[in-house]
């Protein structure tokens, strides 16, 4: 039985028609219940394809073709790929000429929908190259001039992505995986032709449409980048405005464009798409879907196309303003705010929806995009960006009726501040023309008012604003900030005049007392941006630093006084700290009363603080203020005062980062800090590696750029200011560097004479003999101030060892002493104990002591003298005892009892050996005074 006849299972039918050889392979009853599949002859098939001198061929060519698919009904195996889709080019190549094979190749591309089949796993992989070349001849098919034929090509790509299950189970081959066909689909290139096949449709809507729906699903893979190299944005832009009554074309089209600018090179896709046919398409259908757009889905596909409009405006090459793209942009986004005579926005109005909600915020977002462009600066004035935008700079009037809700409108007005710090700076004769001063100080009033006002906080600009008004603040604050570092003198000088600086003061006091943890990083945000103002404001002008004041150095302490931790956070304390320093540059110093009123406040002893935490990133900037208050005469008492962790002086502290931004530099010195090169002793590790070369007399050298670019130059100006003797709390490491540092500014100059010594050498320039006598001898003496101060080192590091030598000797004596002391006392109680426990010993010790007292005394009495007894008879001790002893064991009953006379102890008693007794009166011996030994 022939499978061209296609029985159903277990059941045989017999054909009355004479036997015939079948092309294919023959399938027992067994086997064909089974849904086995055998192999068949394709090479057969296509040979006879290839026949072209029989008669009645190409009935028997399109009877094969038939069987071929009747028996493949289920699924293509990969093994059989190549061959099918040879078997497909060839009836492909016979439509032109024969119009029945049409049929034919749409069976077959109808049946490459199915799942691939494979017998075993490996296949894929071994098949993968037969597989890829088969599905990238489907877009070569497309050169085919048949609109069914294209048509099904495009069904068959899209049935990648939605896969049909086989009609029937094959015994013996399992499905490929869903995403085989995809992957093999992106290595045949099958993209990139179909793209190309674009070209070969401008008049054919339908097929037109069929292939951007084909290349909607390729677009969702790595294909991306196949279609971009066949240029696919511009050729799919440019036809965007073509005629569709359907509009599937503009949805279809909008979408593979997202899908490349999201997938592939971004960049690439923007210049494709930089041009004027693409631009002219795009604002044509953005002016109509704006102005006639009424659906939900038309007003989606609006916001689509001006996001894709502001990608492009990212591109500064892209002819926005040769299009009039630009102008009517601008016209859109202000005719709401800005009344308007052009009839493009006559009688046009936005509703509350969240598409026209979208569409205000993508149009101010692009007005940003587009200042950016210079030439668009007229533009923006024409159209009264300005103005419009300033209409959102006040608090929100209640019981008015707006076209916004609430929640939208506080998002739209944060979102004109945001738009503002860009477009005002480039607009100052509109900005004052709208007396944006006085408007951005009113709204600052507004935001630090106790006005109950509840904020949404539920934007990208609302953040950390739910509930107060920190977010209004926050970008008003910004806006004004930008304007501020224009150091425009009508704006700055109109700004001072209406108490700028006073009332940013008193914002920034209030924002210490409202903060809490949840808005901690706008908190700091905002005083960061108020410090920032002030400085910008204050700069290189007395009477404004004077208005400063003392509030404003009470602002500034309050901040040096933060918990250094907090650096570390992340939230913001390290920009506010940076701020602050900013301030104090610009705003305290110059000014000798707020000087005095900051070193009066522990100022100094707070940058010093500061200055311990060894932070290298902001080491630079104090070291620069040090610089200029040690101005202050005043100062040189405050540095010296500061005591740091382990009583640190200041000056010790300066040393020590000289040192630590010397081994930073790979500057060459021994162990002990000494110079090693004498020629060359500040010469960093750059500098070696730099050669010298001839340079412009107004171009800076390496050797003066190094001054610049380290803090070893304020170091040395702040220990020459505090005067280099009699410095405080040094080591001798510390004299041993602060040598060099004395003598920086001389090794400097002898730096910059040898660069142009080596300059004239390398110019291949001879100097006159004096000039060369007086080169060499500032070379010479360059050097010799080397070798002193190395000289003077050494001398300073051997007096230090003899001294620790010295100071090793009296810690040994000590401990010698120490020792010998314990020595003697264990030699003590040793006998004190022998003594105790022996009683020759003691006897022996008895008899010592009696020896020693007698030769103390004189042989003979000297006239007149009295003699006193200083021994006690029937002692049995070899200590000295004194003349009383108290004995705790003494009973009762001898002293009196607890009511006795408690002066007895007081009393000198007779002792005549024994107990004491109590008696009524005690009768004093008057003896003359005399020593008595103990």
């Amino acid at each position: 039985m022939s499978t061209a006849e296609a029985p159903e299972p277990g059941v045989r039918s017999k054909s009355n028609s004479p036997r015939q050889i079948p092309v294919v392979g023959v399938v027992t009853e067994d086997e064909d219940a089974q849904g086995a599949l055998k192999p068949m002859d394709l090479n057969r098939v296509i040979k006879l394809l290839q026949e072209t001198d029989k008669d009645d061929l190409e009935e028997k060519q399109l009877k094969a073709v038939k069987i071929l698919v009747q028996y493949y009904q289920n699924g293509f195996p990969l093994r059989d790929l190549a061959q099918i889709f040879k078997i497909l080019n060839l009836c492909a190549g016979k439509i032109g000429q024969q119009p029945h094979f049409i049929e034919s190749a749409y069976s077959i591309l109808k049946l490459c929908g199915l799942p691939f089949l494979k017998k075993k796993v490996s296949d894929e992989i071994t098949y993968a190259e037969d597989t890829a070349n088969s599905i990238a001849l489907l877009g070569d098919l497309m050169k085919v001039p048949s609109s069914e034929l294209r048509i099904q090509i495009c069904k068959c790509i899209v049935d990648f992505y939605h896969a049909e299950p086989p009609k029937k189970h094959i015994t013996g081959y399992q499905q490929a995986s869903s995403s085989y066909k995809i992957q093999m689909a992106e290595v045949g290139g099958l993209a990139k032709t179909m793209v190309q096949s674009l070209a070969l449709l401008d008049n054919q809507l339908v097929e037109k449409l069929w292939v951007l729906k084909a290349l909607q699903h390729l677009s969702t893979s790595a294909n991306c980048t196949l279609m971009m190299q066949a240029q696919a944005a511009s050729s799919i832009c440019a036809h965007l405005n073509d005629p569709d009554p359907s509009g599937q074309l503009l949805f279809r089209s909008s979408e593979i464009l997202w899908n490349l600018l999201e997938k592939s090179s971004k960049e690439e896709i923007i210049q494709q798409l930089s041009n004027l046919e693409c631009l002219l398409a795009l604002k044509e259908i953005f002016k109509n879907l704006f102005m006639r757009g009424f659906r939900h889905y038309d007003r989606q596909l609006r916001n689509d196309i001006l996001v894709i409009t502001t990608i492009i405006a990212q591109n500064p090459e892209a002819p926005m303003i040769e299009c009039g793209f630009t102008r009517d942009l601008i016209l859109f986004a202000t005719f709401n705010e800005v009344k308007s005579q052009n009839p493009l926005v006559k009688g046009l109005k936005l509703s509350n929806s969240y598409e026209d909600f979208e569409l205000k915020k993508l149009l101010f977002n692009i007005i940003v995009i587009l200042c950016k462009d210079l030439p668009t600066v007229q533009l923006l004035i024409d159209g009264k960006v300005v103005l419009a935008l300033f209409t959102y700079v006040k608090k929100p009037e209640k019981h008015k009726i707006i076209e916004w809700s609430a929640a939208q409108y506080e998002e739209l007005q944060l979102h004109a501040i945001a738009t503002l710090s860009s477009v005002a700076p480039l607009l100052i004769e509109e900005y004052m023309l709208c007396q944006g001063n006085a408007r951005i100080l009113a709204f600052l009033e507004w935001c630090e008012s106790e006005d109950s006002f509840f904020s949404h906080g539920n934007s990208f600009h609302g953040t950390g604003g739910r509930g107060n008004k920190f977010a209004h603040m926050r970008y008003t604050l910004r806006l004004l900030r930008a304007m501020v570092y224009l150091q425009d003198e009508t704006v700055n000088n109109d700004l001072c005049e209406k108490g700028t600086i006073q009332q940013l003061i008193g914002i920034f006091k209030n924002t210490i007392s409202k903060s809490n943890d949840k808005e901690e990083a706008i908190v700091l945000e905002i005083q960061s941006d108020i410090l920032l103002i002030l400085s910008g404001l204050c700069e290189h002008n007395i009477p404004r630093k004077e208005i400063f004041g003392t509030e404003g150095v009470d602002v500034i302490l309050h901040v040096l006084k933060t918990d250094p931790k907090k650096f570390q956070s992340g939230l913001g304390y390290i920009v506010l700290l940076f701020s602050t320093l900013d301030s104090i540059w610009c705003c305290i110093l110059g000014c000798y009363p707020s000087e005095d009123y900051f070193l009066e406040k522990e100022g100094i002893f707070l940058l010093l603080d500061l200055l311990a935490l060894n932070q290298k990133k902001f080491c630079n900037l104090i070291l620069g203020i040090m610089v200029e208050f040690c101005d202050n005469p005043k100062t040189t008492v405050h540095v010296n005062s500061w005591r740091g962790k382990k009583d640190q002086t200041a000056a010790s502290l300066l040393i020590k980062l000289w040192r630590k931004e010397e081994k930073e530099l790979g500057v060459k010195r021994d162990k002990h800090g000494k110079i090693i090169d004498t020629k060359k002793p500040l010469f960093t590790s750059f500098q070696e590696e730099q050669n010298i070369m001839p340079l412009p007399a107004d171009c800076p050298t390496v050797a003066v750029m190094d001054v610049a670019e380290n803090i070893r130059a304020k170091i040395y100006a702040v220990l020459g200011k505090l005067d280099f003797e009699n410095l405080p709390g040094l080591s001798a490491e510390d004299f041993v560097t602060l040598c060099i540092i004395h003598r920086y500014l001389d090794f400097k100059i002898g730096e910059i004479w040898n660069e142009i010594y080596e300059e004239i050498k390398l110019e291949k320039l001879r100097p006159v003999t004096t000039d060369k006598n007086i080169l060499e001898a500032i070379t010479t003496a360059s050097e010799n101030i080397g070798k002193m101060v190395a000289s003077l080192q050494s001398e300073m590091i051997e007096s230090q060892a003899r001294q620790d030598v010295q100071n090793e000797q009296r810690v040994y004596a000590k401990i010698q002493a120490t020792h010998k002391q314990r020595d003697l006392a264990n030699k003590s109680w040793e006998n004190f104990l022998a003594r105790t426990s022996n009683a020759k010993t003691l006897k022996k010790a008895k008899r010592l002591q009696e020896k020693a007292i007698e030769s103390s005394r004189y042989n003979e009495r000297p006239p007149n003298a009295i003699f006193h007894q200083t021994e006690i008879k029937g002692l049995n001790t070899t200590v000295p005892s004194g003349r009383v002893v108290t004995l705790e064991s003494t009973p009762a009953r001898l002293v009196g009892g607890p009511l006795a006379d408690t002066d007895i102890a007081l009393k000198k008693l007779p002792i005549r050996g024994g107990a004491l007794q109590r008696v009524k009166t005690v009768k004093i011996v008057d003896e003359p005074k005399k020593n008595v030994l103990t």
